[in-house]
């Protein structure tokens, strides 16, 4: 058959094909090759589609007129001969046409369901309007919208167009190698209806589904849409071992579409790479013989985003310097301690050896409760799981190593020191961690040296600081843990987050404080208010770049940046840009605090009166108590309002002292690399290691290492979900083994009071605005968030306890927050009318009428107008209810 490149048989193509056949027709010729069963068929290649396409006059930057001239224009008569010739070649009949794009069955993007398929096309003419119809599905709306949600550069995308012959299915449906929902790898998931699969992929339709472990070739569980199974055990189990062939052959876990005929023979229409699941360690070892606990570092911190190369660097030899401390050091400091590992651009840490370790677990159990919440109910349900028994014999090991790093690290010396002089003896240790972190250089530095001094600061410097930062946070804590148990029953939970409000030397407190002060100010000066009010906040941004601010805007930005510019949203990634390179979210919170315009409801004022609340509260508790105890109760109060604040103290000094200093030493580094030409510009340095900077310095071109981390890193940033504890065969063991909330969402209380009014979903800080006295509803916080909570009226956190950062600061601020709260920014939206209660761990959502969102992409998931009934009408001004004294928090919190 001659078809001049327009049309090619499947039997002709291979994997590699992709950019004639596009991903579907690649990989079903690569399929027919390896003698797997495929019904017959031909691509219309991608030469086709760009005669059709020159034909039409398509433009890609307008996709709705490129796909209205594509079904507008007959087909080009030669590709049209081509399709008539190959259609008879497979004995006509009827055909199934399916659209197969040059960007779609990739690695990290799938595309499935985003461009058209047709079934049933009977006839030359029918087959020939498919064709075009297809082709012009690479311009529809969700494909569109999928390409660019997923980075996928659209120039140069064409279209093929699979078309084979029609199965006469008795059954039909999709197979998982790996179990999608769970990420489970030892499973294998079919979905099966009557008839075609189409309605099954497109949802149309109940299927049964059957979930069959491959190793024992057995079926482990089957929910039927009806009273009959579509399929029985044994062609289950034939379909698996097909499917496990066919991963096997293109090695990747595999998303297959399959149908079976009449005669019962299983035929498949698709194969391509299952890119949900999320992946695992490299050092994972086989989890049938060695299964593996392991949390999110990221969840930890608040930190959802993946780390750039040189942040997961910065992290690695800070996890050798503290193994290091303890008798375990690494073979090589800059892969990091075994224990912590990288999985999706992210850190995990393997919890296994303290995890099957009766007092690890103990320990385990006890901090993941205050700090995250929902961890630790996933832990309790994985101490019931055999492969994770406690081990005997391993608690005198566990016992020795926080002994040995207590003890080594002088942190009891710290502890009674801080406990004896809790002022003096803070601002004595803070001094002398800012000298210690001194980096010291050649006067005439090169890149070599910075390098060295890079790793050397990462090694030797936080085994010194850290006793003396962990100690502030442990005495606080002690403290409170010693009051509680003096008060007995004498006090409510609510009574003693009370003492914590308003805390003294809170870093990222004092911080957002002088961000409020610093917008009074700029509300005084007319040019600068007008500038807040009238450009956006990447315009002020460049203008504070080039120093063209109206005077005093300038002037205050400045000295403000001077102080806080090392920080960022997401700033324990050491290659993330700080608000000194780039103020535009402070810029925007500037301009979101302007709407504030009572002054009973300032922040300032806001936080003098939480610590009065917080000193009444002191003296109403001491009255509850006689005796000896009270002067015991009366100093370990005294010391829990010392010291309790000082809770952000270590991550901002890391970030100051440690992080920024090491961004410095590398600047100059990736200057001198991108003016070589080993990489394309000064910031690629930080999507490189240690090792890597080190041979471009040697002369080794990076930059097509450089542009496929880039790649990597921004499809990870697309990444919805990241599991809390992942374990080695690829569970996510939250959506595994914890229910699916219903109801009122429920999570862990962490700031009392109640407060209702309008939800604001916000997944990203990065140029979002939440209207004064709207509840803000995110995934997680870290400190570059809480100029958001300034203005907020309540907070719902999907991950998080009471130790967590977002409940620390929501008390200081004395703002209601329930944390942990699983699917919080799916299940509610923008604009619901959302009922916070504090004290009780339970948030309920009354659902207003959609509307498009507005604002900054990634700022809103979803916007809702509430609906014109009296109870939505009423939330411009949100009911509150907090411990007495509180006034309520009030504003226009009309949703946009």
């Amino acid at each position: 058959m001659s078809d001049g490149g327009l049309v090619r048989p499947l039997g002709s193509l291979r994997a590699t094909d992709g950019p004639i056949a596009g991903g579907k027709g690649a990989n079903l010729g690569e399929l027919v090759a390896a003698g797997f069963p495929v019904p017959d068929g031909f691509v219309v290649t991608t030469g086709a589609y760009r005669r059709a396409a020159e034909a039409a006059s398509v433009d890609p930057s307008e996709p709705a007129l490129a796909a209205e001239r594509l079904l507008a224009t007959a087909v080009p008569p030669d590709v049209a001969g081509a399709v008539r010739e190959a259609y008879r070649a497979i004995d006509d009949g009827p055909v199934a046409v399916r659209s197969s794009a040059t960007a779609e069955d990739l690695p990290g993007a799938s595309f499935a369901g985003q461009q058209d398929t047709y079934l049933g096309v009977d006839g030359e003419e029918a087959l020939l309007d498919a064709v075009r119809r297809a082709w012009a599905s690479l311009w529809n709306q969700r494909a569109v919208a999928y390409r660019r949600a997923n980075d996928i550069d659209e120039t140069g995308l064409a279209l093929a167009v699979v078309v084979q012959r029609m199965v006469d299915a008795a059954a039909a449906g999709v197979m998982f190698t790996a179990n999608p929902v769970t990420g489970r790898r030892g499973e294998v998931v079919i979905e099966a209806a009557p008839g075609l699969g189409e309605a099954v992929v497109a949802g149309r339709v109940e299927p049964d589904r059957y979930t069959l472990d491959p190793d024992a070739d057995t079926v482990v569980a089957r929910q039927l849409a009806g009273d009959t199974a579509v399929l029985d055990d044994d062609a289950v189990r034939e379909l698996a071992r097909l499917g496990r062939r066919v991963e096997g052959h293109f090695g990747s876990r595999q998303d297959v579409e399959f149908a079976i005929d009449r005669d019962s023979r299983p035929w498949l229409v698709q194969a391509r790479p299952i890119t949900t699941l999320y992946p695992l360690p490299a050092s994972a070892p086989d989890p049938a013989l060695d299964p593996r606990i392991y949390f999110s570092v990221n969840v930890a911190q608040g930190f959802l985003d993946p780390f750039t190369p040189m942040g997961l660097q910065a992290f690695q030899l800070l996890g050798s310097s503290q193994a290091t401390r303890v008798g375990r050091p690494p073979p090589d400091p800059t892969t990091g301690p075994e224990l912590l590992v990288e999985a999706g651009s992210r850190l995990f840490f393997d919890l296994t050896p303290a995890f099957r370790d009766r007092f690890g677990r103990g320990i385990l159990l006890r901090l993941f409760g205050a700090a995250e919440a929902r961890s630790a109910e996933v832990l309790a349900r994985l101490a019931d799981d055999p492969r994770f028994a406690v081990r005997p014999g391993s608690r005198p090991s566990t016992a020795g190593l926080g002994t040995n790093l207590l003890g080594r690290a002088s942190t009891l010396r710290v502890v009674i020191r801080l406990l004896q002089h809790p002022d003096t003896a803070r601002q004595r240790y803070l001094r002398e961690v800012e000298r210690i972190t001194r980096v010291e250089l050649p006067s005439s530095p090169t890149a070599e040296d910075r390098l060295r001094a890079f790793e050397r600061s990462f090694l030797e410097v936080p085994v010194r600081i850290w006793p003396r930062l962990i100690s502030l946070v442990l005495v606080g804590q002690i403290s409170w843990l010693a009051a509680r148990w003096l008060l007995g029953s004498r006090a409510s939970d609510d009574e003693l987050r009370t003492v914590v409000r308003s805390a003294p030397h809170n870093p990222t407190t004092e911080m957002d404080l002088e961000l409020w002060r610093l917008a009074v100010r700029l509300r005084d000066d007319v040019d600068s208010r007008s500038a807040l009010f009238d450009r956006s906040p990447a315009d002020l941004a460049a203008a504070y770049r080039t120093g063209t601010l109206p005077e005093r805007f300038q002037r205050e930005l400045a000295s403000f940046l001077d102080r806080y510019g090392f920080r960022a949203v997401g700033e324990i990634d050491l290659g993330v840009p700080r608000w000194s390179e780039d103020p535009t979210h402070i810029i925007g919170a500037l301009a979101n605090y302007l709407r504030l315009e009572d002054a009973a409801l300032a922040p300032d004022a806001q936080f003098a009166r939480g610590a009065r609340e917080a000193e009444a509260m002191i003296q109403t508790l001491l009255r509850r108590v006689r005796g000896p105890r009270r002067a015991l109760l009366r100093f370990f109060l005294r010391r829990v309002r010392a010291l309790v604040g000082t809770r952000e103290v270590p991550k901002f000094e890391i970030v100051r002292l440690l992080l920024e200093p090491g961004r410095a030493l590398l600047r100059p580094v990736g200057g001198e690399l991108a003016a070589a030409g080993r990489i394309e510009r000064s910031d690629d340095i930080y999507f490189l290691s240690l090792s890597e900077a080190r041979r471009a310095l040697a002369g080794a071109d990076l930059r097509a290492t450089v542009a496929d981390r880039r790649r990597t890193y921004r499809r990870e940033k697309t990444r919805r979900h990241i599991p809390r504890v992942l374990l080695s065969d690829g569970t996510d063991a939250e959506l595994a083994l914890l229910p699916a909330p219903e109801g009122d969402l429920r999570g862990a209380p962490a700031s009392p009071g109640q407060v209702t009014a309008p939800g604001r979903v916000i997944r990203s800080p990065a140029g979002a605005r939440i209207e004064p006295g709207e509840i803000l509803v995110a995934p997680s916080t870290d400190p570059g968030w809480t100029p958001l909570f300034l203005t907020a009226g309540g907070l719902v956190m999907e991950i998080g306890g009471l130790m967590s950062h977002g409940a620390v600061v929501a008390r200081e601020y004395g703002i209601p927050a329930v944390v942990g709260v699983a699917g919080a920014t799916d299940r509610i939206a923008t604009g619901d009318r959302v009922t916070v209660d504090g004290s009780g761990g339970v948030v309920s959502v009354e659902r207003a009428a959609p509307v498009i969102a507005e604002g900054p992409a990634g700022a809103d998931r979803d916007a809702r107008r509430p609906a014109p009934s009296g109870v939505v009408a009423a939330a411009a001004a949100p009911a509150v209810s907090r411990p007495p004294g509180s006034p309520p928090r009030r504003g226009s919190a009309t949703p946009r």
